[in-house]
């Protein structure tokens, strides 16, 4: 009787601590490595809480190149609470936002976006 239940045991293990295991470890991965970063310049249009269960500050800025040109939108995530709040106190405001990107996050309960902000700059008053 007790053989089973040490064979059930290992199977247990194997099914479904070991991928949980390797699932933790790949999250822990694509959240630490940092593929690419880089600074964006213009004007937050939004920037919001979203989410049911896991809350993301996701925003939105607006870059423009030249006047009378076709604007583009650059979407973003903050996980920082007082980075958040100077991107709150930026909105309509000229910036330079400072952002890492992550590939592969398995879920958007981490943020919507891959660009996470680190650090916003007011470029004018």
């Amino acid at each position: 009787m007790f053989g089973n239940l040490k064979n059930l045991l290992k199977y247990v293990i194997w099914a479904i601590v070991i991928p949980a295991a390797l699932f933790c470890l790949y999250t822990w991965a694509s959240l630490s490595w940092v593929y690419s970063s880089g600074e964006r310049a213009g004007y937050v249009q939004k920037f919001s809480l979203k989410g049911y269960v896991c809350k993301t500050w996701e925003g939105e800025i607006i870059l423009v190149s030249m006047p009378g040109t076709q604007a583009e939108k650059f979407l973003f995530t903050v996980k920082n609470e007082a980075v958040a709040k100077k991107v709150n106190d930026s909105l309509g405001r000229r910036v330079k936002l400072v952002y890492e990107e992550h590939k592969g996050i398995p879920s958007s309960c981490f943020g919507e976006t891959p660009y996470f902000v680190t650090d916003i700059q007011f470029l004018e008053k």
